[in-house]
């Protein structure tokens, strides 16, 4: 389907986030919430955390230009805000790999094409040690396979069905797709009246 976006495969180094509950007035503050468009956003992940906690994986120079997030149980929970994926996005982050995601969290990433796998504990766990051990250690995650590899390590991952195939398909780029059918869109409008004014 032409104007649509399938994703699959996603490769580049990571950053472990440990912690579980971690919220989404954590990964954007409320006071960045004014902006008036999501690209700077970026800039400001884990404004206050990495203020606060000295040695803090978005502030540690070898996680810098991580594209894989790895996290904990119920990552994203909290309050609905939208900016907490896209501000992940610009910072950076082409998918996320967790025990558990909020599942509002988990819908807002879908609608951006932002993946959100998860993982058994125990791999997770090892994720983060290799990662740790070696930030340099190149990872590549496949929503089609359900896999990420690293360090000589395969892991399964587990995707909603409806997530998956969203994202496989392209379906989770609503603009790409009103341009992939923009005809069937006109014609359709064309014969509303609430469009024509007839």
């Amino acid at each position: 389907m032409s104007g649509v976006t399938p994703i699959d495969r996603i490769k580049g180094t990571a950053v472990p986030l440990r912690g579980d509950n971690i919220d989404t007035d954590r990964i954007i503050p409320a006071r960045f919430l004014k902006e008036i468009s999501f690209s700077g956003l970026g800039a400001h992940v884990f404004a206050d955390d990495r203020r606060s906690m000295p040695g803090h994986p978005f502030a540690n120079a070898d996680f810098a230009g991580a594209s894989i997030l790895l996290v904990n149980e119920n990552f994203g929970s909290g309050s609905s805000r939208e900016h907490a994926p896209q501000a992940l996005m610009r910072w950076g982050i082409g998918a996320c790999v967790g025990q558990s995601f909020s599942e509002i969290f988990l819908a807002n990433s879908t609608t951006i094409g932002l993946p959100c796998a998860t993982a058994a504990a125990a791999d997770i766990e090892a994720l983060m040690a290799i990662t740790e051990h070696a930030p340099t250690t190149p990872m590549a995650l496949s929503v089609r396979t359900r896999t990420i590899t690293a360090g000589g390590r395969t892991v399964a991952l587990h995707f909603p069905a409806a997530v998956r195939d969203s994202l496989l398909t392209g379906q989770w780029d609503a603009t790409g797709l009103l341009l992939s059918e923009f005809e069937d869109v006109q014609r359709i409008a064309s014969r509303l009246p609430y469009v024509t004014g007839f």
